[in-house]
């Protein structure tokens, strides 16, 4: 019998310990398709503040967010991230680019403590060819990835600030118990994902609350009117 390899043993006990939500990040998976990927997965963790990927460096892997909330956008050394998406885990921190053209065309950063796992472009091409049906969840993903795009970009360039926001608010409440929501993203991060600056938000969320369809409390906002914030968000 062949001896196994400590380093193999601990990279996976490390992999065990880590429950990996393909299904949260690919849709429902054959067994045999998740073992693969437990097999390619590398799990490893960010601390808070720290650069998870850099804009413009080599993307050779899929990059998954496991736990922890993680910024994607465009890191300025004067200003810092400007965020364009602001994610919780599970979701996909890197799809399109390493599948592409191999380079990252944003910056990531940890806003919290996150774990991650990334999957090597090359292998994952080797084992599509092994297993079509994960190269059909690949593609699914891919599609709402395409479609998530396509939306902000029809957001930005035919709504007014304040239907950006009430759509974004309605997004975030869907689901919420009693429409409370628990804002834990810094107010420059929301500002920056609807393509409006801090002070514009601020007088939004005021617009909002004099004409009764929200009520702001510090980091805390209630959906009063569900309706009428919605038929603004469509507006």
């Amino acid at each position: 019998m062949n001896a196994i390899s400590p380093g193999l043993n601990v990279a996976a006990a490390a992999r065990a310990a880590i429950r990996l939500p393909w299904p949260s990040l690919l849709g429902p998976l054959a067994v045999a398709d998740a073992e693969v990927l437990d097999e390619l997965g590398r799990t490893r963790s960010v601390p808070e503040g720290r650069s998870i990927f850099e804009r413009g460096t080599p993307a050779r892997s899929l990059v998954g967010l496991i736990e922890g909330q993680a910024a994607c956008g465009w890191n300025q050394p004067e200003r810092g991230l400007s965020a364009e998406r602001v994610l919780h885990g599970p979701a996909w921190l890197a799809l399109g680019d390493p599948l592409g053209d191999g380079q990252h065309r944003s910056d990531a950063v940890a806003q919290s403590a996150v774990q991650l796992v990334e999957l090597p472009v090359e292998p994952l091409r080797s084992a599509v060819l092994r297993h079509p049906l994960l190269g059909l969840r690949l593609i699914d993903a891919l599609a709402r990835e395409v479609g998530r795009l396509d939306g902000r970009l029809h957001e930005l360039m035919h709504k007014d600030a304040g239907s950006r926001l009430a759509a974004w608010l309605c997004a975030q409440a869907e689901g919420r118990t009693q429409g409370v929501l628990r804002l834990s993203e810094r107010k420059r991060d929301i500002a920056s994902q609807l393509g409006m600056t801090p002070e514009t938000l601020s007088r939004m969320m005021r617009s909002l609350s004099e004409r009764g369809l929200i009520a702001v409390s510090g980091y805390t906002v209630r959906v009063l009117d569900p309706r009428g914030l919605q038929g603004l968000a469509e507006a």
